[in-house]
């Protein structure tokens, strides 16, 4: 009980090591992800400054990160990822393979050949795909391409 009243009574101070602990985070992970609530807590400390509630405070404080998350995180995402390189698997998704063993999920058969690596190979729909076709690679589950016809 002890520290909800020392956080009542400080809560500036309360908020400030918030802030920083969470920026400290996100610093550490550079992931987008307690930046939010970073920004929430500034607000609650601006609101502990101008002498609210403690319950005030947390209630912003939680709207605030949940609503600047929704609007902004998405579009900072595709801001700071935008020069990215997709390594791995990522990469494959969108290239284009030809198909070297027909394809049939009902036969649990196919094959194709990606960057000259042959891969076991699914159609993304039932629809079958002949061998010599060209597909896009559409997902990768496992060590199979999930494929659709060009």
């Amino acid at each position: 009980m002890e520290i909800f009243q020392w956080i009542a009574q400080n809560s500036v101070i309360f908020w400030l090591l918030m802030v920083v602990v969470l920026l400290v985070l996100e610093l550490l992970t550079l992931g987008l992800t307690t930046i939010w609530f970073a920004f929430g807590a500034l607000v609650a400390m601006a609101l502990a400054a101008a002498g609210s509630p403690f319950a005030l405070q947390f209630g912003v404080f939680v709207v605030s990160s949940l609503l600047v998350m929704g609007l902004v995180r998405n579009v900072a995402l595709e801001h700071f990822n935008k020069d990215r390189a997709r390594t791995n698997v990522d990469a494959l998704v969108g290239q284009k393979a030809i198909v070297t063993e027909r394809i049939s999920n009902v036969r649990a058969q196919g094959q194709a050949v990606l960057n000259g690596m042959e891969w076991t190979a699914r159609s993304m729909t039932e629809e079958e795909i002949e061998e010599g076709a060209v597909v896009v690679v559409r997902n990768v589950s496992g060590v199979k391409l999930i494929v659709e016809k060009e």
